[in-house]
């Protein structure tokens, strides 16, 4: 039953930039102001993004909860948790830039902080449990890709 508890809380983590974030991503042709962005042709439709992050918050909230489980002390595991609640902060903060002020540029910054600081929490996850520094790699990538997309934008318009 513990170990049920500790997998629903690192679920329950995992997905909180998500929950937040539904409150400034448009929705279909909902937002007037993303839609009129110059985007690049790479861009994938809106179901994309939604089914993707669905994908990389579970594999996050996994890899928390392999961690969680792990058997290294709690002293070990701080810098873990500390850079797990890091790097959802800037994941929950990019969605408010982007979307909600408008702000990309600034956006950039922040993905950009988020993609270094999610490299050290796999580099650190790794030292505790190998695959759950492997399920942070998915997450490193598609970082990648919007970094593309969100430098276009910031760009291009």
């Amino acid at each position: 039953m513990k170990r049920l508890i500790q997998f629903c809380v690192a679920m329950l983590i995992s997905f909180l930039p998500g929950i937040f974030g539904v409150f400034f991503t448009p929705h279909g042709d909902s937002d007037i102001w993303y839609m009129a962005l110059n985007k690049s042709n790479l861009t994938p439709p809106g179901v994309v993004f939604g089914a993707a992050w669905t994908i990389l918050y579970a594999l996050l909230g996994f890899a928390l909860y392999l961690v969680i489980k792990s058997a290294r002390g709690k002293s070990e595991k701080m810098m873990a948790y500390v850079l797990f609640v890091a790097q959802m902060l800037l994941n929950a903060g990019w969605s408010y830039l982007f979307f909600g002020l408008h702000m990309t540029g600034l956006a950039l910054v922040v993905l950009l902080g988020l993609f270094i600081i999610s490299i050290w929490m796999a580099r650190v996850f790794n030292g505790i449990d190998r695959k759950a520094m492997l399920l942070v790699i998915p997450y490193l990538l598609w970082m990648m890709f919007a970094f593309y997309l969100n430098a276009y934008i910031t760009l291009m318009n």
